[in-house]
């Protein structure tokens, strides 16, 4: 399977590039973020890869960002969303934004999609919502992500839902902004907030 390409941007629409590696062009399926990330004709570039094997076809869907294609692999794991939906997903909605939608149940927003309705919406939130901790940093202000991504995940651990534990972590930085310092700081302070 093929991974990861590297090498000469030969070609780029918003929907697909072509990529020169060892002397081989490869058409790649990209979403519009990828798009506008993307460098100009000629310069190397770097894509993160899925491959799609079928009997009838062999399709690479490439992506700048490794968290948006693991979005794509969680998206195409609901029933019914193929690999071309899942990439038109994710050109609908940034990585964060569509994270935050299927964590916040909201149907609405998924449906401003093309190609989502509002089955499909509901099928995706419910196959999703609780397989979502490690997407993306969670961002707090003044806080480095990885601290604020530890304390959530503990908590979530310790059977607390992820908003309620969000939530505290806001509350304990209001109450204490010193406690960002390292992560048994800010866990102490985010436990005496779930009170």
């Amino acid at each position: 399977m093929i991974a990861h390409l590297r090498g000469k941007l030969l070609a780029k629409t918003p929907h697909n590039v072509i990529i020169e590696a060892a002397g081989v062009g490869y058409e790649v399926a990209i979403s519009i973020p990828t798009y506008t990330g993307l460098p100009n004709e000629g310069a190397e570039v770097s894509l993160h890869i899925y491959t799609h094997v079928r009997e009838d076809a062999l399709a690479l869907f490439g992506f700048a960002d490794p968290a948006e294609k693991r979005l794509f692999e969680k998206l195409f794991s609901v029933s019914g969303i193929g690999p071309k939906l899942a990439l038109t997903v994710l050109s609908g909605l940034s990585t964060e934004r569509l994270v935050a939608a299927i964590r916040g149940q909201d149907h609405a927003m998924l449906t401003r999609i093309p190609g989502i309705g509002k089955k499909t919406a509901e099928r995706v939130v419910l196959e999703l919502k609780d397989k979502l901790e490690e997407m993306g940093p969670t961002a707090i202000p003044g806080v480095p992500a990885p601290i604020a991504e530890d304390v959530i995940s503990a908590l979530v651990n310790l059977g607390y839902q992820r908003p309620a534990a969000l939530k505290a972590l806001e509350a304990a930085l209001a109450r204490n902004p010193e406690a960002n310092s390292n992560f048994e700081h800010l866990f102490r302070a985010t436990m005496a907030a779930m009170r």
